[in-house]
């Protein structure tokens, strides 16, 4: 696979190494160029130079200077051994060339990656190391020159930590970014899931309902195919319209999953308002369902609208399977102030036996399902045998504004 080069810049950030190595070559240069013009600056004069310039004056240099090379492993260790050849040079009065710059660039680097206590300890080792040599060197210059020493050490100093911090503020942005962008990947996991989650509570509503009550429908054409071929032949037309709705509303549950941007065939979600027409289908199914409906209807939720109306929907096909085929059935929906109140429950007294469950079904899905609907909108839940026999799904929803 082929690359692509690397930038220099990006390639010295890469291999410090080699950028601060030839840093100290030149610093080394210009400092043995530097020393031996300045030792010699008098000569035509006739007066000796004040500093002179030999071969242990540029041991000195060279070395002091090479120690820039290492400046990002041990820079406080670094600028301390420093010190020494700048000393020993103030000592024997020899010529220094850049060695002080040598010194700030050192300064510059434990204040730029190293803490603040130890950065601030440089710094008084730096001044504690000028003052013993312009001591040493007492005629070296005046106070001018040593207040401007002092002013340009600190402005290296708060420089290398303006650098520091800069860099650690750009670090928390990076990480800060990262974990907003971790927690939106979790929102939105967490979001996906959801949704699956709903969607599977609605296809196996509308799924469970309607296949069920084909069921029923086919099992009784069944029966009545040879004695009676006009029931049978009723009872298959109500087979295709419950197919035809079952494919309408299973439509417009997945068209939320379209990603492409076209508009499904959406159709609106039921809702309490569809009661009696859910009702007369279980009726005619064979089960002998009644809807009472008491005090003035408010203005439900859309979502609680829904939950309601699945919840009759999952308890009357409850009812249909498991009730028996002379069981009966009663849905009371009572408004009243601030709650609705919803009850389905059937007698339960069927006087056959109920079709058994096959080794692939998973019972308790709708259940689960109604659990989840009515705790979505804070309400209270009931479900289990009823008194005097039967079964009986009792919910309570807050209406708030």
């Amino acid at each position: 696979m082929r690359t692509t080069p690397a930038s220099p810049r990006a390639w010295l950030r890469s291999h410090p190494l080699f950028g601060d190595s030839v840093l100290a070559v030149l610093l080394a240069a210009v400092s043995l160029a530097f020393a031996g013009l300045a030792s010699g600056q008098d000569s035509a004069s006739g007066r000796p130079p004040a500093y002179t310039f030999n071969v242990a004056a540029a041991v000195l240099v060279i070395g002091t200077c090479l120690l820039t090379a290492l400046r990002r492993r041990w820079p406080f260790v670094l600028l301390c051994l420093a010190q020494l050849p700048q000393i020993a040079l103030a000592v024997l009065r020899y010529e220094g060339g850049l060695v002080g710059l040598v010194t700030l660039i050192l300064l510059y680097t434990v204040a730029a990656y190293r803490g603040l206590a130890l950065s601030m300890v440089a710094a008084a080792v730096t001044l504690a190391g000028y003052a013993v040599s312009a001591v040493i060197a007492f005629d070296a210059g005046g106070w001018t020159q040593h207040t401007i020493v002092v002013v340009v050490t600190m402005t290296v100093w708060v420089g290398g930590r303006s650098v520091r911090l800069r860099r650690a503020y750009f670090a928390e942005l990076v990480d800060r970014a990262e974990r907003l962008e971790r927690a939106r990947e979790a929102d939105t996991r967490a979001a996906r899931a959801e949704e699956r989650s709903r969607i599977a509570r609605e296809l196996h509503d509308v799924v469970a309902h309607h296949v069920s009550v084909m069921t029923v429908q086919a099992a009784a054409a069944r029966k009545v195919l040879e004695t009676r071929p006009e029931a049978a032949r009723e009872a298959l037309v109500a087979i295709e319209e419950l197919g035809r709705t079952a494919m309408r509303e299973m439509r417009g549950i997945v068209g939320v999953l379209r990603t492409d941007g076209e508009s499904g065939e959406l159709a609106p979600q039921p809702g309490m308002v569809d009661l009696p027409g859910l009702v007369d289908q279980m009726r005619e199914a064979g089960l002998r369902a009644q809807l009472w409906i008491e005090g003035e209807r408010p203005v439900i939720p859309p979502g609680i609208d829904l939950a309601a109306y699945r919840l009759v929907q999952e308890a009357l096909t409850n009812s249909l399977r498991h009730a028996g085929p002379a069981a009966r059935a009663w849905v009371t929906v009572r408004h009243e102030e601030g709650e609705l109140l919803v009850h389905v429950e059937d007698d339960g007294h069927g006087g056959v036996e109920t079709p058994q469950r096959g080794p692939g079904d998973r019972p308790g899905h709708g259940l689960v399902g109604i659990r989840e609907r009515v705790a979505l909108y804070g309400g209270v839940l009931r479900i289990g045998p009823r008194q005097g026999g039967g079964f009986e799904v009792r919910a309570r929803f807050p209406l708030k504004d």
